[in-house]
């Protein structure tokens, strides 16, 4: 297996195309099997070009991309740089031997209904979940049920590991586009099911901070969350009753007792950074960074005690209050690079041969950061390997058992040989 990533900052559509080809191929020095492509809203009125051009020169039977407000490749240095609001091109090439490649494209009317079996969107996506298939996904914004094929995805492939991102824009209004093939797709998914001898491994960093600790939700409706209670970890605490028992209370008292405990700087924070956490693993008891499916919280509502956040909740969910700040969403990320460093020494193989995929939210980069480059510098501190991608205008990635559209994100999918 061998991957080869290439970036090009020419302003003309055709000498960007023409470096990148050249670079990938010089660094790849073997024909490539399939081709991922992310290319720069600068160039919106030529994304029809784009493909037919790419394959001119390329000829490969798979090739997909999208647009994006920003892109993120390996430069003539051999070093990874984040293009933001700038004209940029990134192509990426993989030989792939023992790996059966599948792309797909598909519409919101080709989604069959959610209470149909698992047997129709297996057909859909014409592979077998037994070949334990890799998912690559690349969506329109526009696409209108991007959570309901998440979770149809899921629902046929429980076990598949799939990572992607929304295509973007760097203006408001500015034009989207997903490519498969030699066509740009309007309002669709494209994807690739990798099966065979690879892996894609993730690391997902949502860039926030648990503050105060968890409490289950009692009574919630929709998004709605109307009550809560202290865990039975914390009866001790202040908060539990001389009994013993867990203490009822709604989540904005919950919220303004938390708010009491916190510095004055988190309390700044909290004024337009707070969010909330919905455990994943009902059983886990010790939570840990990547334990929390981290949604926004949308309202409040002072005369219920009820908050609104952006999921549907349910009773008997665990949630837990959350902080984000640059700080933070580094500490983060490097935490979760860490952790599956150490997952990486016992690999037999190693990292040889691998390729990484970096899907980042619009709302980091260097408006997060204050530096450009700063969670791909990250991740190739440690990972000497191609990275590419782009900023998306939502991240998909798993959280626990399930797949999910993230936001403030930073997806990191690790492609590399399933055995030697």
């Amino acid at each position: 297996m061998r991957w080869a990533s290439a970036l090009s900052q020419r302003p003309s559509l055709e000498a960007a195309v023409k470096e990148v080809v050249e670079m990938a191929q010089d660094d790849l020095r073997a024909s490539p099997d399939l081709g991922l492509v992310f290319i720069s809203s600068a160039f919106a009125s030529e994304y029809s070009r784009l493909m037919p051009l790419l394959q001119e020169q390329l000829g490969l039977s798979t090739l997909i991309g999208c647009g994006a407000g920003g892109i993120v490749g390996m430069n003539a240095n051999h070093q990874a740089e984040e293009i933001e609001g700038e004209p940029a091109l990134g192509l990426t090439l993989g030989y792939l031997p023992d790996v059966e490649i599948h792309p797909f494209h598909l519409s919101a009317d080709d989604l069959p209904d959610l209470d149909s079996s698992p047997d129709q969107w297996v057909e859909l996506i014409g592979v077998k979940p037994e070949d334990q298939p890799q998912f690559i996904l690349l969506v329109d914004p526009y696409f209108s049920q991007i959570n309901d094929f998440l979770q149809g995805l899921d629902y046929a492939y429980p076990g598949s590991v799939k990572v992607g991102g929304l295509a973007s824009t760097g203006v408001m209004g500015g034009s989207t586009g997903v490519f498969c093939g030699s066509r740009l797709y309007p309002e669709s998914i494209v994807g690739l099911a990798l099966c065979g001898n690879i892996v894609i491994e993730t690391i997902v960093a949502q860039g926030c901070r648990p503050i105060g600790h968890p409490y289950r939700i009692t009574q919630g409706e929709r998004n709605i969350v109307l009550e809560v209670e202290t865990q039975p970890e914390d009866s001790e605490r202040e908060m539990a009753s001389s009994s013993g028992v867990s203490v009822r209370l709604s989540p904005l008292e919950a919220l303004q007792d938390l708010v009491q405990e916190l510095s004055e700087e988190d309390r700044q924070l909290a004024q337009n950074s707070l969010f909330v956490g919905v455990v994943r693993d009902e059983f886990k008891q010790k939570l840990e960074p990547g334990d929390f499916l981290i949604r926004n919280l949308i309202g409040v509502d002072p005369r219920a005690g009820a908050i609104a956040i952006g999921d549907r909740v349910r009773p008997g969910q665990r949630i837990q209050f959350h902080l984000r700040d640059s700080r933070t969403s580094a500490e983060d990320l490097e935490l979760l690079i860490e952790r599956y460093q150490r997952q990486a020494s016992s690999f037999p193989q190693g990292m040889t041969n691998a390729a990484a995929f970096m899907f980042s939210c619009l709302g980091r980069g260097e408006g997060l950061y204050g530096e450009p480059n700063f969670d791909s510098g990250l991740f190739r501190r440690y990972f000497n390997i191609p990275l590419s991608g782009f900023f998306c205008n939502g991240e998909i990635g798993p959280v626990g058992n399930g797949t999910f559209l993230h936001g403030y994100t930073s997806v990191f999918g690790i492609c590399r040989q399933r055995k030697q």
